[in-house]
């Protein structure tokens, strides 16, 4: 089993490669990444997101077809303006 240090200096190397930004307080870009990316490129974004959420629910991803999706409708209230 390696040492502590071994351990923290693998991990400090590891990270050296990590992208770093540094923006002043208030400066910092929009999380919109609508005019940089395609929409494409977003949904592809998302697929590693799903799998991690399902992964942390220690859940099984689901296989069923897309139009076998489980869904239910519910409709909204009436506004109180209307």
């Amino acid at each position: 089993m390696p040492s502590r240090e071994a351990s923290e200096a693998s991990r400090a190397e590891r990270r050296t490669g990590w992208p770093v930004r540094k923006y002043r307080l208030g400066s910092e870009p929009s999380d919109d990444l609508s005019e940089t990316t395609t929409p494409e490129e977003r949904l592809e974004m998302m697929w590693p997101l799903t799998l991690e959420a399902w992964a942390l629910a220690g859940k099984p991803h689901p296989e069923y077809l897309r139009e076998n999706t489980p869904i239910c409708w519910t409709r909204r209230a009436p506004s109180r303006d209307s």
